[in-house]
């Protein structure tokens, strides 16, 4: 019981947090065909919610009058996968959420080409009118499933220099893009040393089933830990050079990431290939993956 509420501190700290409704003024309400959407409003703090006035969680949030600084750590984290690339020259996106990612990513490499995909078409439409994500020339948003979109993409063979995977519903990871399966897809539109980031859980009986999995399809890779869980790795795994040169590439982008509130004395710490986990966990496929059921439940 107390690591349960233990994680639920954790969880309100970071992506998750919550404000109180009675502080939030209600910007904007609709009901799409997946889920109810809110815009509220907190002072200088703007968010997105799939649960109000009691919410579970903020999706994405932005401050109006610094609208580069990375509110989340967890997004922070995320691009932290710059340091074992600074250079990407293309990039996939698979959740877009208020458009923040998609927004800092269009900034600091306007000749990139990141290809963006949402589930939710309503959630594309709150992220431009209320988000100010305005998608440049190099940047297309794609309205369907990720999972979809991912196997279509093989006969093309797009060679991802980074994939981003942010695209959580009400309670988590949809379960169709947790297992080996999709992630082998995955890797498949991927570079030969293309980087994958993915936002999870720090804490949960998922946790040992999901690391198994990421291994087994991309090997060794670094976890960056707080309140989320950032999984950091590359195709063929991660290398003893890799922390060396993520320092290197670091200083390289240390002036982009203050403008975005970061710093490399903030992530590269988190940076940790330690194994966690246990190692003989059953991995999830797609005929093994009740993501509702495990992540339910606080680890042993």
């Amino acid at each position: 019981m107390k690591r349960f509420l233990a994680l639920l501190a954790a969880f309100c700290a970071g992506a998750f947090a919550v404000s109180p409704a009675s502080a939030q003024q209600l910007l904007h309400q609709e009901r799409s065909l997946y889920r109810n959407i809110f815009v509220t409003q907190n002072g200088d703090e703007r968010c997105m919610l799939f649960r109000w006035p009691r919410p579970l969680g903020r999706e994405s949030c932005k401050l109006l009058h610094e609208p580069e600084k990375l509110i989340f750590d967890y997004t922070q984290m995320m691009l932290a996968g710059l340091y074992l690339d600074p250079n990407p020259k293309r990039i996939l996106i698979i959740g877009e959420g208020g458009g923040t990612i998609p927004s800092a990513l269009q900034e600091m490499f306007p000749n990139t080409r990141l290809d963006v995909v949402e589930l939710d078409k309503a959630v594309d439409g709150v992220a431009r009118n209320y988000f100010e994500f305005k998608p440049g020339p190099d940047t297309h948003v794609f309205i369907e499933d990720g999972r979809v979109y991912v196997k279509r993409a093989a006969a093309q063979k797009p060679n991802y220099d980074m994939v981003f995977l942010d695209a959580f519903e009400a309670d988590y990871i949809p379960e169709h893009m947790l297992t080996k399966e999709f992630l082998e897809e995955v890797r498949a539109d991927m570079a030969p040393r293309g980087i994958i980031i993915a936002n999870t859980f720090s804490d949960s009986a998922l946790y040992d089933h999901e690391s198994a999995t990421y291994r087994t399809v991309f090997g060794p890779f670094f976890n960056l830990k707080l309140a989320n869980r950032i999984i950091l790795g590359r195709v063929g795994g991660i290398m003893q050079d890799d922390l060396a040169d993520a320092r290197k590439n670091a200083a390289v982008l240390e002036a982009q990431f203050a403008r975005r509130g970061s710093s490399s004395n903030f992530l590269l710490p988190l940076f940790s290939t330690a194994v966690d986990w246990d190692p003989n966990s059953r991995i999830l496929t797609d005929q093994y993956s009740p993501s509702n059921l495990l992540n339910a439940l606080p680890r042993r």
